[in-house]
């Protein structure tokens, strides 16, 4: 059997500077490679393919985002980014004010907004999360409404029909919202479709829906739309997360908070 190495060379040549422009402008246009490489579209489109199956990168109609570093199971994602999403949870939790009833979403920067909430708070915490649910557990005036149904071990969280039925009953006042992608043309993006259907239920539930935006997030995509960008009101940010990073959701006239 016989390796055609220049053809693997070229092949890895290529995809080293897809994964290059990705990074320097945030995303891959298929067409605009072919031209600029003088190769058919084809050949590019087999590179995102290529690229996509080793989570390299989340294909999209034309072309490529990148793909999100948060698409790791709930554990994996402990360790990312730990400083910036404790700042993000302090921010959202000042936003909270007493009586409100409030959805806070799984994953771990949802976990450390309920380690902010200051220890004499008067509200109903509505989640789907386990892992938000044992924080405020030492809470006295803090009533937890614990969402149930399937367990979805990845992020720790309740999906399924009984946990979308159950969300239906309530009109929370703010929902914190996580999501593995924040991109301003695609929308709010995860990785689960049933993770997404509750989200979105989530969103259409609350008079408004904050979004926990750690800086890995934005720019990227993954596989499953939650809701558009119309659909929220705010992003709380990191407090160095730069400017251009920004810009686009800045002109939505989005609320942008850096914690």
């Amino acid at each position: 059997m016989q390796i055609d190495l220049e053809g693997f060379m070229l092949t890895q040549q290529r995809k080293a500077h897809i994964l290059h422009v990705l990074k320097q402008t945030g995303q891959v246009i298929a067409k605009q490679l072919s031209q600029e490489l003088d190769l058919s579209e084809d050949t590019i489109r087999r590179d995102l393919r290529e690229l996509a199956a080793d989570g390299l990168l989340q294909r999209v109609h034309g072309g490529a985002l990148p793909a999100s570093p948060a698409l790791a199971d709930f554990s994996g994602r402990q360790t990312i980014a730990t400083d910036g999403k404790q700042a993000i949870g302090r921010a959202a939790a000042a936003m909270i004010r007493p009586n409100q009833v409030i959805f806070i979403d799984g994953g771990t920067t949802a976990v450390q907004l309920a380690r902010q909430l200051p220890p004499d708070l008067v509200a109903t915490i509505v989640t789907h999360s386990p892992s938000v649910a044992v924080e405020l557990v030492n809470y006295p005036n803090i009533t937890v409404d614990l969402i149930g149904g399937r367990l979805f071990k990845h992020s720790v969280v309740a999906v399924g029909a009984s946990a979308i039925e159950a969300i239906g009953r309530y009109r929370a006042d703010i929902y914190f919202m996580g999501a593995t992608g924040i991109h301003p043309e695609i929308g709010l993006t995860t990785g689960d479709s049933e993770e997404a259907a509750v989200k979105r239920m989530l969103c259409h539930h609350a008079a408004e829906t904050v979004v926990l935006a750690s800086r890995e997030k934005l720019g990227a995509a993954s596989p499953y739309l939650v809701v558009s960008m119309n659909d929220v009101q705010c992003l709380v940010v990191e407090r160095d997360t730069p400017q251009e990073s920004l810009q686009a959701y800045t002109e939505m006239d989005l609320t942008i908070i850096k914690a």
